[in-house]
């Protein structure tokens, strides 16, 4: 393919482009934010277009490691001829054929030479269970499963034909540099990506060379990349974002450089390597992004674009950074990246960082449990439509089918949406907040909570580096509002502190009872916050009160210590102090009237109910009684 064969290419995925709309289309009078929902006719695919960068630009590099790297020449040559080797095992078009390779140029390599072969990559993480990887190989029915080095040691045995890499690499090497020919289409999967599933198996959704299209023309011009652009490859194998890191830049003719193991997961040390080696474009989990927004960076650096997603963004960046910052949003059923928009510094934010408006030939609606849209600035659950959307979950039809719905508000044949589960709304800038999941909503004593709402806010105080809230039941079956914080290294900040933090911004029963000190919020293998990782809350790990010094003691009257009694009997604490307030430390309406009921039968006094509303610490509630007992 000739240079200017290359540039039509690209011209032509850039016409596609331009018919994106800046404002709402109209669709059977429902008015919709996005563009059309089709690219319209075929398109060369990603390995056509790796082939001409090669052809065009032969010695300039491709792919970097530590210790290896690879040029277009080499990197298409090679992947010519373990295409044709995989081709005799049986891959072609839509086969799936399994790549389980650490984070290297071989494996870049690999998942190219599948798709040369006309076949779709499935990338397997060699840092997963081996029954987990086992599970995928045999769901995927893969004749032939791709590995090298350490990862060999790990992969399960099955059916499937297994090529090691350096055993095989001199009958790998007989077949020629020229491209194997198959009839491609951009009908065909490009590639297979698991996800997590409820039922505790992974989900595989197989995305096709027409999605994969969309996302890198779109990615190419909303970032400016060019073949002079250096761009990183840091996500894990088994997250969708390293799909992302990895195809857009290749086709564009930039060189994709591999960040190791140590480096990836460290804010400090990947800063370091960005800035070491001239990284212009990078991609960071929104864990890790959320350090490097935060930062001191030098003013030389040359990245010139932060991308993040994967998770919510609670922080804004700061000042004076010297790169831009992109949130992006899209689950992996639609070909990862749905919406996308800048972040800018916000000195006093009203709510969190924007996931965006829609990209490119992607519709986004926002709709009520009876799939009709919400008023702009009112929650619902986000649906997405167009060209990222895939075709559904491999062998799994009912979930397919109660997933990826027909499209109402489409007069396209065949035109569906894919329930996402998430939780947003319409701002009036056209762009979209992000609420959470509707299944991670917590309805504590009947009201509806967002614990990202309550981070967000933890957040922004200056001893809180990073936080995650959930609820929790107590011992009990009650469920409680519990936060886990990574800390400034100041000193720290006591309960109540945190607690007196929050209130002007929240009301009380969005307000923790508990809070738990974190080394680092513990990350799943794709990058994201591991819930289930928490630990839960013990005297050892738990945020307590600041006490006064033990020479001067504040006293108690024999009331105040009936009434502590009191609230720390119906609370299930060991002890409160007199300065605690009731609701702060878990109490309600509901035990508020039990704490009246008893002071009643202890003292004899009737206290109204807004009583405890009204002085809600301990000290305070037993002055009322010993005014009310003064009276008698």
């Amino acid at each position: 393919m000739t240079p200017d064969v290359l540039n039509q290419l690209i011209r032509s995925e850039r016409e596609v482009l331009s018919t994106e709309r800046e404002g709402p289309v109209v669709i059977s009078r429902i008015t919709v934010r996005g563009s059309p929902e089709s690219m319209g006719r075929e398109s060369a695919v990603v390995p056509q277009l790796v082939a001409a960068r090669a052809e065009a630009f032969p010695e300039a590099l491709a792919v970097k490691a530590e210790n290896e790297f690879m040029t277009y020449a080499q990197l298409n040559a090679q992947a010519n001829k373990l295409a044709h080797y995989l081709q005799d095992l049986g891959v072609g078009p839509g086969v799936f054929a399994g790549v389980c390779i650490q984070r290297s140029p071989q494996f870049v390599l690999a998942a190219l030479a599948i798709m040369k072969a006309g076949g779709a990559y499935v990338p397997l993480d060699p840092t997963y269970p081996a029954e987990r990887l086992a599970y995928m190989l045999q769901n995927a029915q893969v004749p032939v499963l791709v590995t090298r080095g350490a990862a060999l040691t790990t992969v399960p045995r099955g059916p499937w034909r297994t090529v090691d890499l350096d055993a095989e690499q001199a009958h790998i090497s007989d077949f020629p540099e020229s491209a194997p020919s198959w009839a491609h289409s951009t009908a065909n999967p490009a590639y297979l990506i698991y996800t997590s599933g409820s039922t505790g198996r992974p989900k595989g959704v197989a995305i096709t060379h027409a999605n994969l299209l969309n996302l890198i023309a779109w990615h190419v011009r909303a970032f400016d990349v060019t073949a002079t652009d250096c761009a990183s490859q840091v996500a894990g194998l088994g997250f969708d974002a390293a799909v992302w890191e990895i195809w857009p830049y290749l086709t564009a003719g930039a060189s994709l450089h591999i960040a190791d193991e140590v480096t990836r997961k460290s804010p400090e040390k990947l800063r370091d390597w960005l800035v070491a080696r001239q990284i212009t474009i990078c991609f960071a989990p929104t864990p890790i992004a959320e350090f490097l927004i935060t930062m001191e960076w030098p003013g030389e650096t040359p990245l010139r674009r932060l991308l993040t997603g994967g998770d919510v963004l609670r922080n804004y960046p700061r000042p004076n950074l010297p790169f831009a910052v992109f949130n992006n949003y899209g689950p992996a059923e639609c070909t990862i990246v749905s919406t996308s928009t800048r972040v800018v510094p916000e000195t006093d934010p009203a709510s969190l960082p924007s996931i965006g408006a829609p990209i490119a030939n992607a519709s986004i609606y926002i709709l009520d449990e009876n799939l009709i849209p919400v008023p702009e600035g009112s929650s619902g659950e986000i649906y997405i439509g167009g060209a990222q959307v895939a075709d559904g979950y491999l062998n799994q039809p009912e979930l397919t089918a109660e997933k990826f719905i027909h499209n109402p508000f489409s007069q396209e044949w065949g035109s569906r949406l894919y329930k996402t589960g998430d939780l947003g709304r319409w701002r009036s800038d056209g762009k979209i907040d992000f609420l959470g999941r509707v299944d991670d909503q917590v309805k504590i004593r009947g009201q509806r909570i967002e614990p990202d709402e309550i981070a967000a806010w933890l957040n922004r105080h200056p001893a809180v580096l990073s936080s995650v809230v959930l609820a929790r039941e107590d011992t009990q079956g009650e469920k409680k509002l519990v936060a886990y914080l990574v800390l400034d290294k100041c000193e720290e900040p006591s309960r109540s502190e945190l607690q007196e933090f929050l209130s002007p911004h929240l009301p009380d029963y969005m307000i923790p009872v508990t809070f738990v000190r974190l080394r680092e919020i513990p990350l799943t293998a794709n990058g994201k916050i591991n819930r289930a990782g928490l630990p839960l809350p013990t005297e050892a790990n738990m945020i307590g009160e600041k006490h006064a010094p033990a020479s001067a003691p504040v006293p108690k009257t024999n009331v105040e210590k009936q009434v502590e009694e009191i609230v720390a009997s119906l609370l299930r604490l060991k002890q409160v102090d007199r300065n605690d307030n009731f609701f702060l430390l878990g109490g309600h309406s509901l035990l508020g009237t039990q704490v009246i009921t008893r002071a009643r039968g202890i003292f004899g006094v009737e206290l109204p109910l807004r009583t405890i509303f009204e002085f809600p610490t301990i000290a305070g509630l037993a002055a009322q009684v010993e005014k009310l007992l003064g009276q008698n």
